[in-house]
């Protein structure tokens, strides 16, 4: 079962307040909701040097049509990792991957997943 990076996190609630910007009133009508709950963006850490010599890391070639989720989905069995990929080799989306670009894949799930806490 896979396990949710949101679990945790902090939230915060737009609408419904005195003073709170109207960005978001447009969405909130069309939703016909008086308030949205957001979460907050993580600050997530990058894994430290003792982490990543006890973690192995598959090196993989990014080539045309490569995904994070495909990757993830094949590595982990689960593309919902895919962030972790992203994260480990700092580059947020699959658009900063360029073709023949050198990954790494950190392995195993569960050491990578018990440093970010889940």
């Amino acid at each position: 079962m896979s396990r949710s990076r949101f679990r945790g996190r902090n939230t915060f609630v737009n609408g419904g307040q005195p003073g709170t910007e109207e960005a978001y009133e447009e969405l909130r009508e069309s939703r016909n909701r008086k308030r949205i709950k957001h979460f907050v963006t993580a600050e997530m850490r990058y894994p430290d040097e003792a982490l990543r010599r006890r973690l192995a890391e598959v090196e993989y070639v990014w080539s045309h049509g490569d995904k994070y989720w495909k990757l993830a989905a094949h590595y982990y069995g689960d593309s919902r990792y895919w962030w972790i990929i992203a994260w480990y080799n700092l580059k947020p989306t699959d658009a900063h991957c360029r073709i023949g670009d050198r990954l790494k894949i950190p392995m195993p799930l569960n050491k990578i997943l018990k440093y970010y806490g889940y």
